[in-house]
């Protein structure tokens, strides 16, 4: 039974833009976070693809994980996820085989089949309304593209061909777990914001795997959104930031991350409450200790390989203080079990 000292800590960025704050301020505190996370031992730093967000300024995903990965040294950087039917896939092997040139072996690929963004944008984007059903084609082809060229293939991905870019599968749903575990590849479920089919989908994936040379036995990921704090207390707080601006997603007026507030009480109604709570569901939420039993009872409960945390804050340097606590909390189980 694997424990919080057994696993992996990552991150997920979405490069958040702050009421009052730019779009370059957004890309300096992700390199900042990323930097951080680096010195903390966190295993990767991803980013992920969303469109027409005001408060998300990571929509040029492939770029912004050049930009991260220049600006450090060991940890792994990449995408969760590119959202594949948005692009055709040879780009996508040539964009993420040139980073792959650029920072080699330190780069990602995790691929999802939503939009990242509301219809009308998804039609902007020109992608087409079936596009989703095509997904296990784009995500074979893609794996296709970054591996050994055939030498009857007259397409090629240059660069991309032999680069061998880890590929991983990203799902609210059952539907890529199911796929991830027929292709063998790792699988991330999205717990931060769709925590509903958790279990089901982690199952689902496991009994499904079918051992490949690279991932001989399932490897699982879970999202989850954390907001540590030196208190139970300023975590409630801190986190009506995050409360904000899923009520506003929810009402169809998204807005930049807000500063926290007293009380959430009035500002939304008994439906929409639950709705955010439901978003939230799987949400690690206060100080260090509350986050050690939060997180070892959803190792526990998932078995999973490795965490992915979100963490939503106004203030850059909350953000960077949760992750601290966070590794702070891992590394004291750690420390635990080798003085036992």
């Amino acid at each position: 039974m694997k424990t919080l000292r057994d696993i992996r800590l990552s991150v997920l960025d979405l490069s958040p833009i702050t009421e009052g704050g730019t779009v370059a301020e957004s890309f300096r505190n992700s390199v900042d976070l990323a930097q951080h996370v680096e010195a903390l031992g966190y295993t990767r730093f991803w980013l992920a693809e969303h469109h027409n967000i005001p408060g998300i300024a990571s929509a040029a995903t492939s770029v912004l994980i050049g930009h991260v990965a220049a600006a450090t040294k060991t940890i792994r950087v990449g995408s969760g996820g590119i959202m594949l039917p948005n692009h055709a896939p040879l780009v996508i092997a040539e964009q993420f085989g040139t980073l792959e040139a650029l920072y080699p072996g330190r780069i990602d690929l995790g691929l999802g089949r939503a939009p990242g963004t509301d219809q009308t944008t998804s039609r902007a984007l020109r992608r087409d309304p079936s596009a989703a059903d095509d997904f296990p084609a784009q995500v074979q082809e893609l794996i296709a593209l970054l591996g050994r060229p055939n030498p009857a293939q007259r397409v090629k991905a240059i660069p991309g061909a032999n680069s061998n870019v880890p590929v991983w599968l990203l799902g609210s749903s059952t539907f890529s777990a199911r796929l991830a575990g027929f292709l063998g590849l790792p699988f991330a479920f999205a717990a931060h914001f769709a925590p509903r089919l958790l279990f089901e989908a982690l199952e689902i994936y496991r009994d499904s795997f079918q051992p490949t040379e690279r991932w001989p036995e399932p490897y699982a990921m879970v999202g989850v959104p954390v907001i540590a704090a030196e208190t139970d207390e300023e975590a409630r707080y801190l986190s009506t930031s995050a409360q904000q601006q899923i009520l506003n997603l929810i009402r169809h007026a998204p807005t930049p991350v807000p500063p926290p507030i007293p009380t959430m009480d009035g500002r939304w109604s008994p439906a929409e409450k639950a709705a955010v709570h439901d978003f939230l569901g799987a949400a690690v939420i206060g100080g260090p200790d509350t986050i050690r039993e939060k997180l070892e009872k959803l190792v526990e409960a998932t078995q999973a390989d490795e965490l992915i945390v979100h963490s939503g804050f106004y203030r850059h340097e909350d953000r960077k203080k949760s992750y601290q606590i966070v590794s702070e909390v891992w590394r004291s189980e750690a420390t635990t079990l080798q003085s036992a």
